[in-house]
């Protein structure tokens, strides 16, 4: 007799929701094998937003999530637009060039609303609007965007905080200190087991199914430099510290195939003196994602990028990694005293440069003084045209006659003090996993299923290329999480 029905291997929100999934579809012994030691676990959803973009076709749909929206927030109903399938599908397929995997992505898109719902229920997450990060206030009213405007409370903390209870109420078995080191088979080619490393020594525990739900490779630099390239090895990670790949590697030694963008990863803005792991008393609160109100120069004091080119929520996965490949990975955000009030919450961990000038700005600044205060002149003699300034929608305020040209939200930097937050890119997650069909099944070499293995979470490859939008990651974690849990718990 196996020692387990289901053994999930991961800490994090996918892992969770496979084995809650697994549970209540009839598996009786199931076991959650977290690698970190309990003061470090939770894997990447701890440091997280929490925020889960998903398909609505009626703001009320929302209401059983964030029952008082319209109480806090008079004139909510009517200002939130509906997300269905096609908007989210369009969003999905716009920032990954078309390229996200079209089955994973129509389960992803078709399912995500029932999975909030089953976060509600089976999960028992709490909800809240991320009025902090999402919400934009324009004169007395606060405008939301599309589809990602709900989180759980308390963010990553909390939603990894009641995966933990949830899973412990409902008498799932939690291992710490539990580092999975490979996949046992039986003669017939079946997934039998993991073989697992623990403060007591290295055993054997065989199950009926296993799930891999443990996390990308974004913290090993060694994989960073051969999948990424050059930076990726020096980048800071925003997350934990424990996701070197593991599951990737003994899925691979065992025939899975590899799948999606393997030199794609989820990268973010971050204070450029943030620690080189993420601290978990300060979760994300390192991102600095602000930068469609100002403008970004690199250290040679050049503008390099289109800041306004869509929301934040669109491009900051991807601008991250740009920034990293600037000259000595670090880029300069600078504003001016008109959006001090709009800037995201999270620019309060730290101190910005300041002065009353821009000459005396960018004298502080590590940079080419000469050519970055030429810069910031010719923006501003470029920048104003059209408008009016609107920053809940795209307003095409737009620059005139320089290159990169501001195509949204370009006001001139013209009323002091004006201040620079120094950011580099911070590493996420990563996009090459292993392929997996509609049931969450690992895919091996040959194009067939392997038996008894599943996979979730940033496992998953093929549905991020290039970029990804904002809240889709947990989503996915939620949905392939499911699905994995139950196929497990049934196969």
């Amino acid at each position: 007799m196996s020692d387990y029905d289901v053994i999930v291997v991961g800490g994090g929100n996918a892992a969770f929701a496979a084995a809650v999934s697994a549970q209540e579809n009839g598996a009786k012994r199931v076991v959650v094998l977290e690698k970190a030691p309990k003061a470090q676990r939770g894997g990447n959803t701890h440091f997280s937003g929490a925020v889960f973009r998903h398909i609505f076709n009626d703001v009320k749909e929302l209401d059983r999530f964030v029952p008082d929206a319209e109480e806090k927030y008079p004139g909510f109903h009517a200002g939130v637009q509906p997300y269905p399938i096609a908007a989210f599908r369009e969003d999905l397929m716009r920032v990954t060039d078309g390229r996200s995997d079209p089955e994973l992505s129509k389960i992803l898109i078709e399912q995500s609303y029932e999975a909030m719902c089953w976060l509600q229920e089976s999960g028992r997450m709490k909800f809240e609007l991320a009025h902090s990060v999402m919400g934009i206030r324009v004169g007395n009213k606060m405008k939301w965007p599309t589809g990602a405007i709900v989180r759980t409370v308390h963010e990553g903390v909390g939603l990894s905080a009641t995966w933990f209870k949830t899973a412990e109420q409902l008498g799932i078995e939690i291992r710490y200190d539990a580092c999975v080191m490979r996949l046992a088979q039986s003669d017939t080619g079946r997934i039998s087991g993991v073989v697992v490393r623990t403060p007591e020594g290295i055993r054997t525990l065989t199950a009926k199914s296993v799930v891999l739900g443990c996390g990308g490779f974004e913290t090993n630099p060694e994989w960073r430099l051969r999948y990424l390239g050059s930076p990726w090895d020096h980048a800071k990670v925003r997350g934990s510290n424990f996701n070197y790949g593991d599951g990737l590697k003994m899925a691979l030694d065992i025939g899975a195939m590899p799948w999606g963008h393997w030199s794609g990863c989820h990268a973010t803005p971050i204070n450029a003196e943030a620690p080189d792991y993420g601290r978990r008393d300060l979760t994300d609160k390192t991102n600095r994602l602000s930068y469609t109100y100002g403008v970004m120069l690199n250290v040679e004091g050049k503008r390099w990028i289109d800041e306004g080119a869509d929301f934040n929520s669109y491009t900051y996965a991807k601008y991250g990694g740009l920034i990293l490949k600037q000259p000595r990975s670090l880029v300069y955000q600078v504003f001016d005293s008109k959006v001090l009030d709009m800037l995201e919450p999270r620019y309060s961990t730290s101190e910005p440069f300041k002065s009353d000038t821009l000459e005396g700005l960018v004298k502080q600044l590590k940079v080419d003084h000469r050519q970055a205060l030429k810069t910031l002149n010719e923006y501003n003699a470029a920048a104003g045209r059209g408008g009016p300034f609107n920053a809940a929608v795209l307003d095409h305020m737009h620059t005139e006659g320089i290159e990169p040209a501001k195509t949204n939200w370009a006001q001139k930097l013209d009323t002091p003090p004006y201040v620079s937050y120094p950011v580099t890119g911070g590493i996420t997650f990563t996009f090459g996993g292993i392929k997996v069909t509609k049931d969450a099944q690992v895919v091996a070499s040959d194009w067939k299923p392997m038996p008894g293995l599943y996979a979730c979470g940033e496992m998953v490859g093929g549905l991020f290329h290039y970029n990804y939008p904002l809240g889709t990651g947990l989503m996915s974690g939620a949905v392939f999480g499911r699905i994995a849990g139950r196929s497990a718990a049934l196969s």
